[in-house]
């Protein structure tokens, strides 16, 4: 390991010992979980603005999490940092035996095949459900690609696009019916049903609905941030604009966006 690796696993065994940090001691292995789902949302953010220094940040707190959990694990005897580099590096001259072994392949999608194959191997005597290895705590939109893609590796898929994009409708006509009903619990299902046909053609399509959804976010978030700075040149805040004023700046931010 590098000097500076070494240097953070000491520094974070110190945090935890009786003269280091109060806070960091009360942890344990379950207690910061949303902490590090925030760091690894930060780590997309700077990510998806190519933001070299935030980027370097957050994979360094992404590191520290890995650190800290495995250090509260040890403290608890369970495993230690030395167990989880060991794991993976295992994991990975295992899972590629075209370039640690002999196995020879004819490009990325028999990686994959490959990949999957002694993944199932390693997992045969563990699996308790076919969706196994797809995390519930997903992102929805996340986890509704991942078991559309793991239904697919069994034949169980759409033919084609047309007939993805033939149940949009489908589902779209029982949700009109729905909210015509105005049962909330039969409008979420069925709000639920489009989402998930709609995930089905994006796999078609070969767009992540996850990453379409984030990016849609940040237009959003620049045309409304747009409005507010146009208002404030006119010395006006949101709550003094009729929505007729907000329509009319909202387009003039798409239009300046769609000439960039």
């Amino acid at each position: 390991m590098s000097i500076n690796f070494d240097r953070l696993v000491e520094t974070v065994r110190k945090l935890r010992s009786p003269e280091g940090c109060p806070w960091d001691r009360e942890q344990n292995l379950y207690s910061i979980k949303e902490h590090f789902m925030e760091e690894a949302y930060e780590l997309l953010d700077a990510l998806d603005n190519k933001d070299m220094e935030n980027i370097r940040e957050e994979l360094g707190d992404i590191v520290f999490h890995t650190v800290f959990h495995s250090v509260m694990a040890e403290d608890e005897k369970q495993f230690s940092i030395d167990d989880v580099l060991k794991e993976i590096n295992d994991k990975l001259i295992r899972r590629h035996p075209h370039v640690f072994g002999t196995e020879t392949v004819n490009g990325t999608e028999d990686v994959i095949v490959n990949w999957d194959k002694i993944k199932a191997e390693e997992k045969k005597n563990l699996s308790r459900s076919f969706f196994d290895g797809i995390p519930v705590s997903f992102p929805p939109l996340r986890r509704a690609e991942k078991l559309q893609k793991k239904a697919r590796k069994v034949g169980f898929d759409w033919a084609n696009l047309d007939d993805c994009m033939g149940k949009v409708r489908e589902e779209f006509a029982e949700f009109e019916e729905a909210v015509n009903e105005g049962e909330k619990e039969h409008i979420e299902h069925e709000l639920g049903d489009i989402l998930f046909a709609l995930v089905n053609v994006s796999r078609f399509l070969d767009v992540s609905p996850d990453e379409a959804l984030r990016k849609c976010n940040k237009r959003f978030t620049a045309r409304f941030e747009y409005i507010g700075r146009k208002l404030a040149e006119k010395g006006l805040s949101y709550e003094d604009a009729t929505l007729e004023e907000m329509d009319v700046l909202w387009n003039e931010a798409k239009t300046a966006e769609n000439n960039i």
